[in-house]
């Protein structure tokens, strides 16, 4: 957890979710392997954006942070499909993990009713 008195919460995006469930990584993994990001225990490729091995080093995902305090699976890809993604990619995903930064917890909370979001773990 984050300092202060709020739990860091982790978040999947809705396409996340479903190549999530295709790959077979469950949200337990998620959530381990969240706790293992905040560890350090993954690649930090600058500007909130971070890379993280799952399902036994054989799909990677590209998580974003907001402020070490939220945290967003954003991509999901297979090691056997491609070794990495673009410089494009990259700087794509630092501008949403800018624009994830300045979420208000109402933005927060309409993309999770609206289903564009859904929260994996509160603390946990």
């Amino acid at each position: 957890m984050s300092d202060g008195d709020k739990p860091d919460r982790v978040f999947k995006t809705a396409w996340f979710a479903k190549a999530a469930r295709k790959a077979h990584i469950n949200d337990i993994e998620l959530c381990e392997a969240i706790a293992e990001v905040m560890l350090g225990q993954a690649d930090d490729l600058g500007g909130g954006v971070f890379k993280k091995r799952l399902n036994k080093n054989m799909h990677r995902s590209i998580v974003l942070a907001k402020g070490g305090r939220y945290w967003f699976f954003a991509y999901l890809y297979a090691k056997k499909d491609r070794s990495n993604i673009g410089d494009d990619e990259l700087r794509d995903f630092r501008v949403l993990a800018k624009s994830y930064a300045t979420l208000t917890g109402g933005q927060l909370a309409r993309l999770l009713v609206d289903g564009d979001l859904m929260e994996i773990c509160h603390g946990e």
